[in-house]
């Protein structure tokens, strides 16, 4: 290519190409960036909490929204809030065994109930029959048993008088009108929620020592007649001052930032099927799901994914190269339900034998073929291929287009070894032997040491 077709190429490229048009709010390098984000990458594997006063209702956490609450009529929940059973070393101790790194708790959810000790709010689990700063515990909790600690804070706010209407406020589901919307904005001020909301986050950022990740929720689409976003939050600033008050911490991406190449760190689908998942391939992503339909505690939801459900999500959120956060609902008296407990425990089980399969890898190299009925991860520094049997091939797996490739293979759960040679014809591809009878795992893991 001569050098006058060269200039115009690149002058295209840098024309449409996002990666070169996208905005910069700070000026960290890829690999500054990648540096910083290491550990959350090789976690994989996280603890959502969802808590607060919609536990006592115990119906979903946005019942306020749900039932178009008042403040008066939801102010029953916080003269009743007493978690007497509150106890974040057994959640903490619960998280680490199903094999989770990091946990991520609401210290403020969309109600405007802080579960720590605002100078800004008499709103707060102080003032209730709980007298003391939850979130301290929790940080102190999951500190000693060696997590990383993470503080989800909600942009919306249900309760603030100065917050003003959009179409997710409990107080306009029932009139959707014009007038409505005034009447109930008069007298409020956008611009002192937004530096109630900068206030709170300084206090959280200041005040419990280095916080690992902050998961900031929520922005509307641009575009939303009645949504907010950028210019709501003062994004930019806030994350500004994020950067400032805690410079290594990892931060979602929903301040309304697109346009900003640093506008978040990681990208976060929610509730989406594992199928979808393959979109985010090549993307820095954290899927966030739940056990049921429902964040917050609730009583009378039946919709709880199996444990094959729950490992599928969690394998291919790995094998796309992403994370998976997965939410607990604690109860109002501040414990987990028997259904979420059963529901770490069997990860706990799967997750003492194959951790190994999803702590520190990604997505396969794109030379090796998934086997059928199965999904692949891979380690890129110990350069072993791990195979989740979701189907079990009883005795044998061909692993076609494999030869050469691999010096040795066992089973993750308990180091076994398993046999293989090349296939009777002469195609590139190995015959791995299997006993008949399948390993005790819901999902067995091969693992193949590359060649």
């Amino acid at each position: 290519m001569n050098r006058r077709l060269l200039l115009l190429a690149t002058m295209l490229m840098l024309t449409v190409s996002p990666a070169f048009a996208q905005k910069m709010i700070g000026n960290e390098t890829d690999a500054e960036k990648q540096k910083r984000m290491e550990w959350w990458s090789d976690a994989r594997f996280g603890m959502f909490i969802h808590w607060g006063l919609y536990s006592l209702a115990a119906r979903h956490e946005w019942v306020k929204h749900n039932e178009h609450l008042t403040n008066e009529e939801y102010q029953k929940y916080f003269q009743q809030f007493d978690p007497d059973h509150f106890d974040p070393h057994k959640w903490a101790r619960a998280a680490k065994a199903a094999g989770m790194k990091y946990a991520v708790l609401t210290t403020k959810h969309h109600e405007g109930f802080c579960l720590f000790d605002s100078k800004y709010t008499d709103y707060k689990a102080t003032n209730t029959k709980a007298n003391r700063d939850l979130v301290k515990e929790y940080v102190q909790a999951f500190r000693e048993e060696g997590l990383k600690v993470g503080f989800y804070y909600s942009l919306l706010d249900w309760h603030h008088p100065d917050y003003t209407m959009d179409d997710v406020h409990p107080l306009v589901q029932v009139d959707t009108s014009e007038a409505n919307y005034r009447r109930l904005n008069k007298g409020r001020d956008m611009a002192k929620y937004r530096q109630y909301l900068r206030n709170q986050v300084t206090e959280l950022l200041t005040n419990y020592g280095k916080i690992d990740v902050l998961w900031l929720d929520w922005s509307w689409d641009k575009g939303a007649k009645r949504g907010k976003g950028e210019d709501d939050w003062g994004s930019v600033e806030l994350l500004k001052l994020v950067r400032k008050l805690q410079p290594g911490i990892i931060v979602n991406n929903r301040l309304g930032l697109d346009e900003y190449k640093d506008g978040g760190d990681f990208q976060t689908p929610e509730q989406v099927s594992s199928a979808e998942l393959a979109k985010y391939r090549g993307k820095t992503f954290e899927t966030c799901q739940t056990f049921s339909g429902s964040w917050g505690y609730y009583r009378d939801e039946n919709t709880w994914k199996t444990h094959r459900q729950l490992l599928d999500l969690l394998i291919t959120s790995v094998s796309n190269g992403g994370n998976l956060i997965l939410n607990v609902g604690p109860t109002a008296r501040g414990e987990f339900d028997y259904r979420a407990t059963n529901a770490l425990d069997s990860l706990s089980y799967w997750m003492h034998a194959n951790s190994k399969a999803i702590y520190d890898c990604t997505y396969a190299p794109s030379n090796f073929q998934v086997p059928e009925g199965s999904k692949l991860t891979y380690n890129p520094t110990t350069r072993r291929l791990y195979i989740h049997l979701y189907d079990y091939p009883k005795g044998k797996l061909i692993l076609r287009g494999y030869g050469g490739k691999v010096k040795y293979a066992q089973f993750v759960n308990d180091s076994s070894e398993l046999l293989f040679k090349p296939s009777d014809a002469n195609t590139g591809d190995l015959l791995l032997t299997l006993p008949e009878k399948k390993p005790p795992y819901e999902i067995p893991v091969v693992e193949l040491t590359l060649d």
